[in-house]
């Protein structure tokens, strides 16, 4: 099954995308654009996180530590946001809504934080509630250590499940031969808690001499893209790979996804990295991309406002600087398509609950994908 999916291999030639071998997966230009694109939140340099409040209001978290509020064609700074260590690839990451904020007012945040041992920095969790302009009742729920210098892979997305657990991504960390195949260690895994920062009882590694109580995943590289299947309630992950190898897989309790011991990218430097693209033990992506497009931000489409694109994968391409669409046959990919290409670095994709599509692209803002009338 997972074994068997056809992946779609294709170079980059000139800043293009061709494709090296006609399969299924084939990647398409649609000879005709199905929707406009209105940019409604100008002037962000990379927004990081957006998501959309009751009343129709988005929280934006910009990578450099600003979170900002936007309704109405109003842009205003909330303050009181958490102390970010802006290094690299780190800074002020995702945001995401409590399943019940309607009610209780959380709101939560990943961030790279300098908190705990060690110089540097390393991923971290908080939630907060908004007062005013100003976030109040912070919290820490999580922090990974020890800190470093390094500036790549913090992760690092969240989302919460049907049954209210909160998921989220912490990367490698740049330490790939120690985190990922570690069960001891933070980096390189997917973590599972309760709303408040609590470990689950159920989680795989609870009470294992060897093993890390908030982790549910390892032999993770660098999650950037986390999502709910609506169908079937499961997490869906994609993270970036070296030289090639993006993946999407799903996230299973105690999966082992085997990076580095298996992986099918390269070093940047077109070296080896391992001669292994399987091993027993360790689970295979449901699909992955040769070369990589660097992928972030990941929405499942349900919207009736785009009929045939309902039940579709939306992801973002930094390096290609597009948005990508894939078609889904359960667990397989289909068809892919190229969507606002040379639109720039796309860094989020979003469904907000007027059933719009909106895609945060860097140095830019965010765009409202708005159906043409047949």
């Amino acid at each position: 099954m997972r074994n068997s999916i056809i992946i779609s291999c294709f170079f980059v030639v000139m800043a293009t995308i061709s494709c090296a071998q006609k399969t299924d997966t084939e990647i398409n230009t649609p000879e005709s654009v199905g929707f406009d694109a209105e940019l409604v939140v100008e002037d962000l340099q990379i927004p990081w996180g957006m998501v959309f409040l009751p009343d129709g209001a988005m929280i934006i978290a910009e990578k450099s530590g600003e979170i900002i509020h936007f309704k109405d064609g109003v842009k205003t700074e909330i303050q009181g946001g958490p102390e970010i260590y802006n290094r690299g690839q780190g800074g002020l990451m995702d945001i995401e809504l409590h399943p019940d904020y309607a009610s209780n007012g959380w709101i939560y945040f990943s961030y790279a934080s300098q908190e705990g041992e060690g110089s540097g920095g390393n991923t971290a969790i908080m939630r907060a509630k908004i007062s005013g302009n100003s976030l109040t009742n912070s919290e820490l729920l999580y922090k990974a250590s020890p800190n470093t210098k390094k500036g790549q892979h913090w992760g690092s997305r969240l989302e919460f499940d049907d049954d209210g657990y909160l998921y989220f991504s912490v990367g490698d960390r740049g330490a790939r031969d120690q985190n990922p195949q570690d069960r001891t260690l933070d980096g390189g895994k997917i973590y599972r808690i309760y709303d408040d920062g609590r470990v689950p009882e159920d989680n795989p590694f609870i009470g294992m001499e060897n093993g890390n109580a908030r982790a549910f995943t390892w032999g993770n590289r660098n999650p950037q893209g986390m999502a709910k299947n609506p169908e079937t309630g499961e997490i869906w992950i994609h993270e970036h790979g070296p030289m090639g190898g993006d993946e999407i897989n799903i996230v299973k309790k105690g999966v082992n996804y085997g990076w580095p011991v298996i992986t099918y990218g390269t070093n940047y430097n077109g070296t080896s990295i391992t001669d292994m693209t399987a091993k027993e033990g360790m689970e295979q992506p449901i699909h992955y991309w040769v070369p990589s497009i660097a992928p972030s931000g990941m929405a499942f489409v349900t919207s009736d406002l785009y009929p045939d694109w309902k039940g579709n994968l939306l992801i973002g391409s930094l390096a290609f600087q597009y948005l990508e669409r894939l078609v889904l046959e359960g667990e397989k990919v289909s068809y892919r398509e190229k969507l606002m290409e040379n639109i720039g670095r796309v860094r989020n994709v979003r469904q907000g609950p007027d059933g719009f599509i909106y895609v945060a692209v860097e140095g830019k803002g965010i765009y409202k994908l708005i159906p043409k009338s047949e």
